[in-house]
């Protein structure tokens, strides 16, 4: 791949400490003082805001470089919306994922009608730059309308048990919904979960398909590819 790490012009801090907070942040349930926290663990002193604003800037950019070394997805996909809180309102995130669980694209909007679920399929196809074979979704009909306006040769199939797949593709979601006790704007909730989706994924392997060492050797591999499209060299040394 021919990806180019991001520039960390006049940024005082090396890559490795960027990189790692980045990670951190989006791969696990952690709010912006809790990485701080870890960070004065390792003796790296680091804001929280300048944590914030790493994630702000690189946190797109390491997504987008891990979609593009991502395999083509499979033709089956899964689309799915579920409700989120934001300022207390209510609101929809609608997501797309293959058969194989990988995340698609997703997209937070105000609605479930039929203009949002055309507007969804297509920002979906224009991101994936395909068409799939079949499209599985709930009885939402909204999903119905807008597949005979934007893919009607696709198939399509809609039955609440089908579409486990995506359902259960949400649960990442809620997890760090809950941690952040919810989002401050559709903007926000847009920007983080549409990075996150790409980072998190990269290090959630099928751990229940695989033995101890090959999943240890699994993350070794995922670790080397988020290095180089980081541009890091490693873990930060503790002070």
């Amino acid at each position: 791949m021919s990806d180019v790490p991001p520039s960390y012009k006049n940024h005082r801090y090396p890559v490795e400490i960027i990189s790692h907070c980045v990670w951190l942040y989006f791969r696990f349930p952690l709010s912006y003082h809790e990485v701080e926290e870890l960070m004065l663990e390792r003796g790296v002193i680091v804001s929280y805001e300048t944590v914030r604003r790493w994630c702000l800037k690189f946190g797109q950019a390491y997504a987008n470089s891990l979609r593009r070394r991502r395999p083509q997805p499979g033709d089956k996909w899964h689309l799915d919306e579920v409700f989120i809180k934001i300022n207390g309102e209510q609101k929809y995130l609608w997501r797309a994922v293959d058969a194989d669980g990988m995340v698609l694209d997703i997209l937070v909007q105000n609605h479930r009608d039929r203009a949002a679920a055309r507007r969804f399929f297509r920002k979906l196809l224009k991101t994936t730059g395909a068409a799939p074979r079949v499209i599985v979704t709930d009885k939402l009909r909204s999903y119905g309308a807008a597949h005979r306006e934007v893919m009607p040769s696709v198939e399509h199939r809609s039955h609440k048990r089908l579409n486990n797949r995506a359902e259960n593709s949400h649960q990442p979601t809620r997890q760090r919904e809950r941690a952040m006790k919810g989002f401050r704007s559709v903007g926000s909730a847009q920007r983080f979960l549409s990075a996150f989706s790409g980072i998190s994924p990269h290090f959630r392997p099928h751990r229940h398909l695989m033995t101890a060492g090959r999943h240890r050797l699994e993350m070794i591999i995922r670790f080397t590819i988020w290095n180089h499209i980081t541009g890091a060299t490693g873990l930060p040394a503790t002070a």
